[in-house]
This record gives structure tokens, sequence and C-alpha cells, in this order.
């Protein structure tokens, strides 16, 4: 999920729906009620975030020792103007990257996945999601099953990569919901994540010869691999 902030509505909307229509779930916030927002927001909510875009904000410089201070997501500056000082005074701040309007989010998705690569780079290695076997990506492509793709809707494709980051723990539907669908006004119920893990579970059980996901009425779904 992305978060978009603008003091602009007009602004966070059109980026939302840029997202939405690349399959990517995302939320616009008002900039005044931004900081709020992020320090009410539930951990296992905030991990969801891929990336904060920040465009006109009172004090964004703040905003963004607020979010470093809790998440590890990029975070993004939108600029109306090419200028050199803002630019350098942005990064200073703390900001990953900073790119000039108007801009597609796929590209702000690209910028977001290659900070996170640089970030990966420079870490310890981390060992790859699922099992031998099963092997999940979190940059887009779909799973793997003794080293062949299986081709999955995106919507699945989001639901067992978030399974598969919070691999071992249990996570509600709302949960699920939240990191797929990102806006909490989302024309959709919760109703379809049920819907989509089945067809989920189905496909993995035919290639896996079992199911890697553990289901508990009225408590929630866990990834076993």
């Amino acid at each position: 999920m992305f978060i978009v902030v603008d003091e602009r509505e007009s602004v966070t909307a059109q980026y939302v729906a840029g997202f939405s229509q690349e399959g990517v779930s995302a939320r616009g916030l008002p900039a005044p009620d931004f900081q709020l927002w992020l320090t009410g927001l539930p951990a296992d909510d905030l991990a969801t975030v891929e990336g904060f875009v920040l465009g006109d904000c009172g004090d964004r410089t703040g905003c963004t020792a607020a979010i470093r201070s809790l998440s590890p997501a990029p975070i993004i500056a939108l600029n109306e103007t090419r200028s050199l000082e803002q630019t350098l005074a942005l990064f200073t701040a703390g900001f990953d990257d900073v790119v000039r309007k108007p801009v597609h989010v796929r590209e702000i998705i690209a910028r977001a996945n290659a900070i996170r690569r640089r970030v990966s780079r420079g870490a310890a290695p981390a060992a790859p999601e699922g099992t031998a076997r099963l092997v999940v990506h979190t940059d887009g492509r779909d799973p793997e099953i003794d080293g062949q793709s299986l081709l999955l809707p995106r919507r699945e494709r989001h639901i067992l990569e978030y399974l598969a980051k919070n691999r071992g723990r249990q996570v509600s539907k709302s949960q699920i919901f939240n990191a797929v669908y990102g806006d909490h006004e989302s024309a959709c119920e919760e109703s379809v994540v049920e819907g989509h893990i089945s067809k989920l579970r189905k496909k993995l059980r035919a290639r896996l010869g079992h199911d890697p996901i553990e289901a508990k009425r009225m408590a929630g779904y866990t990834f076993v691999g």
C-alpha cells in the first residue's frame, strides 16, 4: 500500500486512482491530518505500507521525521517546480527521492522498488519467503513452485505476498483487506478476501500437494509454507 499526502484532495484522489489502475493499493490523506493518522496506526497496518508520497504539505520535514521514526518505507517527494536548492533541502531532510510533477505512478512504484533494493543490498541477506519448493517474491513477480512460475491474478498475488511476509503469524481478514485494498473507503467488502484466499489455496494445493495457508474460522490466516 502507498500513502499519498497533499493539501489538495484532488491531487491525492488522482494518484490513488492511478495506483489502483496499476493494481496497487493506495490511500490519500490530507496533509493536516497525516501525522495524527500515522501515530495512531497499528504496527501491523504500518508494516503494509510500501511507500509514502508527499506533495504539498505545510511541514514536509516534520512529516518525514515522523515517518522515519516509525517506518523504513521509501519516502518520495513530489515537486511542482524544478529547484536545485529545494531538491537538496528535501534530501537533507530525509527524503529518499524527489520527482517533479507530473509523474506517472509506474515511475513512483519503480523508484520505490529501487530504493528498497538498495537498502536490501546494504543489509544482511534475507532468507527467501516461503519454502524450498515455494518462493514468494515481493517485487511484483509471480511466485515460483519447483522453479516454475505460478500465474496469479494480482489480488491473489498480493495476498500471498502479505501472508508470506508475515510467515508464522496469524493475520486477520481485516488486516489482509487493508493491505491489499488500502483505501478503507473502498467499495469492496472484506468478504472478497475469503473468495480470493479460497481460490489461492486451491491453486497452491494443486501444485504443492498440501495447503501452505492455515485458516481458523473467525480468527484469521497463517502462512506456514
